[in-house]
């Protein structure tokens, strides 16, 4: 049986710090449905996940380095949270370029948790709605954009939820705006 995103390659983009949750339930979620996946990170020696950004979880090894990458080799783009994760992409400068330069490609883009941090720090988030962990209000107010309380927001193939907790709609609604970019 045909998955809904077969034929979609979808990048992952995290380093060491990464919430491990978010990035192996949406993984798991796209697998099923077919989508080939890539995890990029600024190197490619093993990150280390956490599980509640204190108690060390797996390691997981990148395919590829992030500036070693095209943009147009990818359909979508996800951004798994972590406190840390985000706080090592922000001030790498590949990472960041790539986050831009795919977003400004009008590609979906699923982030969750602290996962819009690198939206922040790419200045991506101006004039749109979006949900994440709570404390990062104050930063999408300063670069733009409008933080809302819900389980999961979409705008304009930007999928955002606020934490591990909104898994489950994060996922189904990771794959629903991932198929419907494929038909556009």
């Amino acid at each position: 049986m045909a998955g809904r995103l077969d034929g979609l390659t979808v990048a992952f983009l995290a380093a060491d710090g990464v919430e491990q949750v978010e990035y192996v339930e949406p993984r798991k979620a796209l697998e099923a449905e077919g989508a080939s996946v890539h995890l990029l990170s600024p190197g490619t020696d093993p990150i280390q996940a956490m599980n509640g950004d204190i108690e060390p979880a797996d390691t997981f090894t990148p395919d590829r380095a992030v500036g070693s990458v095209d943009g147009a080799d990818y359909d979508a783009l996800v951004l798994p949270g972590g406190t840390v994760n985000p706080d090592k992409l922000r001030v790498d400068d590949g990472a960041v370029s790539f986050v831009r330069d795919f977003v400004a490609s009008g590609k979906p883009v699923g982030a969750i948790c602290h996962g819009p941090w690198t939206l922040v720090e790419a200045d991506v988030v101006r004039g749109r709605t979006l949900t994440s962990y709570p404390s990062l209000t104050t930063d999408i107010r300063n670069a733009g954009g409008h933080r809302v309380d819900e389980e999961v927001v979409v705008d304009s193939g930007l999928v955002t939820s606020r934490d591990p907790g909104d898994l489950d709609v994060f996922c189904s609604t990771l794959v629903d705006v991932f198929a419907g970019a494929r038909r556009h």
